[in-house]
């Protein structure tokens, strides 16, 4: 019999977007070779600067460059991680047969990418040569011109749709064991026919005769009674609601992830917990991540930085007022938000503001965490000092930025990766609230 001879390992041509996406993705490609042409540097070089998270991964990625380089040249295949894993070196050529310049009529970046990767394959007949591109476009334009090309899976999340909900619905349950949640404010999971259950997850418990909520206590290793109440003169609309609430207030949970559609209630409940919450904590911050507007940058907006910043806090001041707005103007409590704000225990601002600041007795709240990269969640969480609280909002279906999706970005990440601990817990809110008008354009458009 013929001898099958092995596999050729692939080529990967990595793009900007990938190094931007994550500084040390060289190294997660296995035995497989991979190249990076001498434009992704040039671009590179245009992102060093700044204190975004692309801007952070653009400078450690030319740091490692440089340690990787040492006083050798990266034109030529060489190992970098020992004799197993696959070789590396810059792209310098990037003239190939198929001009792509002349084929799309532009001499962009994009397409002096292309050239090298194509120039690659043609040199390279005998091997699979892939570009890898966190942009969409970018990938169609390499298909077009029969150029392999994938989106960078490392860290993706493989099915969203099944993706941690943090809520159990059970039926048939014994009565005799929702009696005792009731009478005893607890129960054995075997009572509720559960050998075991993940920490803090919650249950709808429904026997034939009544019905009760509950959530799973690693502390005690018993289900507990959940009961509903109002924080903040907000009172919960759902059962979901009632989860999310009590995740936002129990001391125990430190960390928190709330995942839903626009209207389910997110943000509000988060911010009316914190404020309930406010004498535990030096500090309440609401942040969020800017995402510039029409894909404009920043300073495009007229007038200073407040009047910059407005258009994307303007959510955030919105909750916080309709919290407000529960109380009359001469309520001792409507005063207290309005002081709280300006002493600066109750803060509300972009999330770059945050950078390099501790977080240590505060109670964190970062809105529309679906446009963070799972590496930004990362770094929030890893700040995170004695006595605090984090908390995520968002809906992973809604991406504003164009390099993530509901598989790659932060939010995703974080639900999937951490489900199983007892500090976290995670409430996925499905059931609009915000008004009749919302729910029918949710329901039919």
């Amino acid at each position: 019999m013929p001898v099958k001879k092995p596999a050729q390992p692939k080529i990967f041509v990595l793009d900007t977007s990938v190094i931007l996406y994550n500084h040390n993705a060289i190294n997660t490609f296995e035995e497989h070779d991979v190249a990076i042409p001498i434009t992704v540097f040039e671009e590179l070089d245009n992102f060093k600067k700044g204190n975004d998270t692309k801007n952070y991964e653009a400078r450690e990625f030319i740091r490692l460059m440089d340690r990787i380089s040492g006083k050798t040249t990266m034109k030529n295949w060489r190992r970098i991680n020992g004799p197993t894993r696959g070789r590396f070196k810059v792209l310098m050529n990037e003239i190939s047969k198929l001009d792509s310049r002349s084929v799309f009529g532009a001499d962009k970046p994009d397409h002096r990418i292309l050239n090298a990767a194509i120039k690659l394959a043609e040199d390279n007949p005998d091997r699979k040569v892939i570009l890898v591109s966190k942009d969409v476009n970018l990938r169609l334009k390499a298909k077009s011109l029969n150029l392999q090309a994938e989106d960078y899976e490392t860290g993706k999340i493989k099915d969203v749709e099944s993706l941690y909900t943090g809520k159990s619905h059970l039926d048939d349950v014994p009565a005799e064991a929702i009696d005792r949640l009731f009478i005893e404010g607890f129960c054995q999971l075997s009572d509720a026919g559960l050998q075991k259950a993940i920490p803090n997850h919650y249950f709808t418990l429904r026997s034939n005769r009544n019905s009760a909520l509950a959530f799973y206590n690693p502390l005690t290793d018993r289900l507990e009674r959940i009961d509903k109440q109002a924080v903040s003169r907000i009172t919960p609309r759902n059962a979901e609601q009632v989860f999310a609430l009590h995740a936002l207030l129990n001391p125990e949970i430190k960390l928190v992830t709330i995942q839903g559609i626009a209207g389910t209630g997110k943000t509000l409940l988060a911010l009316a917990a914190a404020w309930e919450q406010r004498r535990n904590f030096k500090q309440v911050y609401l942040a969020r991540p800017i995402v510039p507007l029409s894909n404009k940058d920043i300073g495009y907006l007229p007038g200073d930085i407040k009047s910059k910043l407005n258009p994307y806090m303007e959510p955030l001041w919105d909750n916080l007022k309709f919290i407000q707005n529960q109380y009359g103007e001469e309520d001792k409590e409507y005063k207290r938000i309005t002081e709280a704000i300006e002493k600066e225990k109750l803060v509300i601002t972009p999330l770059a503001y945050i950078r390099g600041r501790s977080i240590s007795n505060v109670f964190f709240i970062v809105d529309e965490a679906q446009n963070l990269t799972p590496h930004e969640v990362k770094t929030i969480i890893t700040r995170a000092g004695e006595n605090t609280k984090i908390v995520f909002t968002g809906d992973i279906f809604q991406i504003d930025t164009p390099y993530l999706d509901a598989h790659s970005n932060g939010l995703s990440f974080l639900i999937d990766k951490i489900k199983h601990h007892g500090i976290y817990a995670h409430v996925r809110l499905e059931k609009g609230e915000r008004s009749e008008l919302a729910n029918l354009a949710n329901d039919m458009l």
